[in-house]
């Protein structure tokens, strides 16, 4: 991993968009298989933003899934807190219109 962080920090700073979505994948995969990144991976997607539409949202994604909760930085555990609420709170969400929608059909048949 450690060989292999360089090539991938400097892959991620290519001015082609589609080079460096390749970049942020390997990043990724990295983690997957991997199980940890280094500090400098880590620093590359926090500079790319762990948004919805960054460039980084898969690499990051696959780092909250694969890379164990305790070896995380401080930021990236704040993004796995939020993303646990949110995603909590959008299953409460469509529960709730999918008992809504139940209830206005038999309200209307009735």
């Amino acid at each position: 991993m450690e060989d292999a962080s360089p090539r991938l920090v400097r892959a991620t700073q290519l001015p082609d968009t589609d080079q460096r979505g390749f970049a942020f994948t390997a990043v990724g995969t990295a983690a997957r298989l991997n199980g940890a990144l280094t500090p400098e991976l880590y620093e590359v997607l926090r500079a790319a933003g762990p948004g919805r539409k960054s460039i980084a949202v898969n690499a990051v994604d696959d780092t909250l899934t694969f890379v164990p909760f305790r070896d995380l930085p401080p930021w990236l555990k704040w993004r796995a807190v939020y993303v646990t609420v949110r995603d909590k709170l959008e299953g409460w969400w469509l529960q709730g219109e999918d008992a809504v929608r139940r209830v206005w059909q038999v309200v209307r048949r009735g």
